[in-house]
């Protein structure tokens, strides 16, 4: 049995590769291969009667790591350029504003049309107003460079506020000025412990000359996360903040501290660092997105309402993102305007949603039917822009400066 098991962890890693490297050139996104595999394991186990342990516990933790570790390798490809200012700025703004509005317009309905408490009502909601990074960033791999960069850097503080508003909604029972007060707190607090915690583990990945080493950085970040989570701290800017300084380093390259850093090792040994976190972090997503379709009810998803509902949610997501991106930041370019996808942060966020709290309208299938949809529309929109008329697409940092903010 052991090695039967072992057969068929490898077949899957090896699928999963397949999907990981044909979906650039398909331009179809992995993770629907990925989720579509663990609905196709379900069904050949339920046909067969063959009997799986419940994996279900390990969804959450899979999640976790895969969150932390997609976060950590956002961190490293963004490059802190004067140059990208204009570019970096419209992205946080398109990220913040979109997330912003879509969770006050979805809420207000639950609120005013179905009666459903504030509270309950925006934490439902939080969750699908994210961009998931788990899925953009490693879905625009065929995407220019200022395109790319545009995605990285809108859906990875997509993910840092969506997580940082679900944390402040869920923790915080008193008055709202309570609350804020209690949140700069924990904001200052989780600053400083970025500091020290992106000093130290920057100094041990350049001091360290045992063989095991990128290892033990990477157990550091998740120990730190996890304990800053325990303390209901914005965890996820440690991570982040440790990435950006590892990509950024070239901006204390000319300072005094070149005395004490060797910068030429110090980039070696951030390539193989990188190199290690894309190869874990592959592994780790794709077991997730499979394992999460192969707990999906299958049947549910054909559920008329569920669809309906599913269908709303969508197409309010990208006409909020259509009317933002051509009237106010200027953007026509259609592959950028629908891609928005939902995926890992989304479902980790209503997973966390205690039990006491979850709206019955809103379910695991409506968040994976709109997680699919999302996905097929950035699939469709990449084919579109693509092919349309046969020209390239058009530059987006161009675009965005022509943009009147």
């Amino acid at each position: 049995m052991t090695y039967y098991i072992i057969i068929v962890l490898c077949i899957i890693v090896l699928l999963a590769y397949l999907f990981d490297v044909t979906s650039k050139y398909s331009k179809i996104p992995g993770v629907i291969l990925l989720i579509s595999l663990g609905i196709g394991i379900q069904l050949i186990v339920n046909a067969s009667g063959f009997k799986v342990p419940n994996m279900q516990p390990v969804l959450p933790i899979l999640g976790t790591l895969g969150l932390i570790l997609i976060v950590l390798e956002a961190g490293l490809d963004i490059k802190l350029e004067k140059k990208k200012t204009r570019l970096i700025l419209k992205s946080v703004y398109s990220a913040i504003f979109l997330f912003a509005i879509f969770t006050v317009i979805l809420s207000f309905i639950l609120i005013k049309a179905f009666g459903f408490p504030v509270k309950e009502s925006i934490l439902n909601t939080i969750p699908l107003g994210i961009i998931s990074s788990a899925v953009a960033i490693s879905s625009a791999t065929h995407l220019n460079s200022d395109q790319k960069e545009f995605i990285i850097y809108e859906s990875s503080i997509s993910d840092v506020v969506g997580i940082l508003a679900f944390g402040f909604i869920l923790n915080n029972y008193d008055s709202i000025g309570h609350g804020l007060f209690s949140f700069a707190i924990n904001g200052v607090i989780t600053a400083v412990i970025a500091i020290v915690f992106t000093t130290g583990l920057g100094y041990l990945l350049h001091t360290i000359k045992y063989h095991v080493n990128y290892v033990i950085i990477m157990t550091s970040v998740v120990l730190v996360y996890v304990v800053a989570e325990l303390f209901h701290l914005p965890a996820l800017i440690l991570v982040l903040v440790f990435g950006l300084a590892l990509s950024n380093y070239k901006l204390i390259e000319d300072s005094k501290l070149n005395k004490f850093v060797d910068f030429g090792k110090f980039r070696t040994d951030v390539d193989s660092f990188q190199m290690i976190l894309i190869e874990l972090t592959f592994l780790v997503r794709s077991f997730f997105f499979i394992m999460f379709g192969y707990y999906t009810q299958v049947n549910s998803l054909f559920s008329i309402n569920n669809i309906i509902l599913a269908l709303v949610i969508v197409v309010g997501i990208f006409l909020l993102r259509w009317l933002f991106f051509r009237l106010v930041l200027k953007i026509h370019n259609l592959s950028i305007i629908l891609f928005a996808p939902r995926g890992l942060i989304t479902i980790l966020l209503f997973l966390g949603i205690p039990a006491a709290t979850r709206i019955p309208l809103i379910n695991v299938e409506i968040i994976t039917l709109v997680i699919l949809m999302t996905l097929l529309i950035m699939m469709v929109g990449n084919f579109f822009s693509a092919s349309r008329n046969n020209q390239p697409e058009p530059d987006v940092e161009k675009e965005i400066k022509k943009s009147p903010i």
